[in-house]
């Protein structure tokens, strides 16, 4: 009933973004009846009902993968301080969160097989003609438990998708003040505590708040050379009263954070040489299996996982290089609006770098498939392009809702800046900057990588 509530109570994008996951669910689950229609009509042609079935993954993982930002972007199940007093903690937003992401992929499949009996003519008594009858098995009785089975895929993969993405995580203890932390070859890491920019010359940064002495305490303080930095006042039980000789202030640490605050995700730039890595790999299967393949006719399995392993590549390094992006703009003497647009790169490397790097795989891949459906292959049937539609919407969604989810973390910075005294335009023009900048190096990125993807079936 709670989560019944909130979908109601959302607001008019939040309900539009679940439209999009009901409609992707709707096209999916009717792609899966259809590959359960071929295999009724066709049953001595096991290897090519598989094939369809197996087609059939792409467009369920986009869909999961739309579903799984939506859900990041909902403001109704989002951890707030607070919310534990009543209930409300993060483990219950998080079954709301999975229950309410299983009806709208659940609403999406009761229409696909609505559409799918009105297509066979159980509803109406007339089937459909056409190329897709072949795929509607006519005539023939639909087993329940198969469809049931295939319908219940997406909202079931979609509902354990959010639930593993939003489960709570305990925070990670604090390390000792003092060590350090280095990572591989010596590489510096992330500090126990971060601090924020200018928080040095915050006015009474360095202050620490003043105790008062308790009866029968003394304070002693040592006598302070010429030239040298004041020590600490210190009480006859050891208790440090002020501190005024730190260079920098202590800076808040995990223990301090609300249990109900969501943290924010740090930079990741380790996937950078696992995707460079993958890709190469892909390219190199790909090369490999595609000298066996004749021009004009369907990919071999070998083909198939090159694209897969290139694709992942892409989605690996869409991070890091989103990172390096951002670093470029601040290179060379850059002035307010570069280091503006950078440094919100760097920041939103982990949120916006992987779907961007999934939408140029996509790209990849749709490249590919010109060079493979060309006027010598074979036809790209009605089912082809549903399912072509689906895994490019569905990418195309995900990274504009990655790109709202990015906005609204960053909605406290933006409004600082506001009262400070920066112009709107400065803002839409550090976008501006960024969506160039983004561009300028993944786009041909991307047709250089669908080049290389679609050569071996040219040839």
């Amino acid at each position: 009933m709670l989560a019944l509530r909130l979908t109601r109570a959302a607001r008019l994008a939040v309900q539009l973004r679940r439209l999009l996951v009901a409609a992707a669910s709707a096209g999916t689950g009717f792609l899966l009846l259809c590959a359960l229609g071929h295999a009724m009509t066709h049953p001595d042609d096991a290897g090519s009902s598989a094939l369809r079935l197996a087609w059939c993954a792409a467009p369920l993982a986009a869909t999961v993968y739309l579903a799984v930002a939506v859900a990041r972007t909902d403001p109704g199940a989002r951890p707030r301080p607070g919310l534990s007093a009543i209930g409300l903690g993060p483990g219950r937003l998080m079954a709301v969160s999975a229950l309410t992401t299983a009806l709208s992929a659940a609403l999406g499949s009761v229409v696909a097989l609505f559409c799918f009996l009105q297509l066979r003519g159980d509803l109406t008594g007339a089937p459909a003609g056409g190329a897709v009858t072949e795929a509607l098995a006519l005539g023939q009785s639909l087993p329940v438990p198969a469809a049931v089975t295939l319908l219940t895929l997406v909202p079931a993969g979609a509902s354990a998708a959010v639930a593993l993405t939003l489960r709570p995580r305990d925070p990670r203890p604090a390390r000792p003040t003092g060590t350090r932390r280095y990572g591989r070859f010596g590489a510096y890491g992330w500090g126990a505590a971060r601090e924020t920019f200018g928080a040095y010359g915050r006015y009474g940064a360095r202050l620490a708040p003043a105790t008062a002495p308790t009866a029968g305490t003394a304070l002693t303080s040592p006598p302070v050379p010429t030239g040298a930095a004041p020590a600490a006042r210190v009480d006859t039980g050891g208790t440090l009263l002020t501190q005024a000789s730190d260079t920098h202030p202590p800076a808040a640490t995990d223990g301090n954070r609300t249990p109900d605050a969501e943290p924010a995700p740090r930079p990741d730039t380790t996937t950078l040489p696992w995707g460079i890595a993958v890709l190469t790999a892909g390219l190199a299967v790909e090369t490999y299996a595609g000298d066996s393949v004749a021009p004009g006719t369907t990919p071999s399995a070998g083909v198939l996982i090159g694209w897969a392993l290139t694709a992942l590549g892409l989605a690996l390094a869409g991070p890091g290089l989103t990172h390096l992006c951002g670093r470029l703009l601040q290179t060379a003497r850059p002035d307010a609006l570069r280091l503006l647009a950078g440094r919100v790169l760097m920041e939103e490397s982990q949120r916006i770098g992987r779907p961007l790097g999934v939408v140029c795989a996509v790209a990849c891949a749709g490249y590919a498939a010109v060079a493979v459906y060309d006027a010598d292959g074979p036809a790209f049937g009605p089912l082809s392009t549903l399912g072509a539609l689906v895994v490019a919407g569905c990418t195309v969604a995900t990274l504009l809702t990655a790109a709202v989810e990015a906005r609204q973390a960053r909605a406290d910075t933006t409004d600082a800046l506001l009262r400070l005294g920066a112009p709107h335009s400065t803002l839409r023009a550090a976008a501006a900057v960024r969506a160039g900048a983004l561009l300028a190096l993944f786009g041909p990125l991307t047709l250089i990588v669908a080049e290389l993807a679609s050569l071996p079936l040219s040839r």
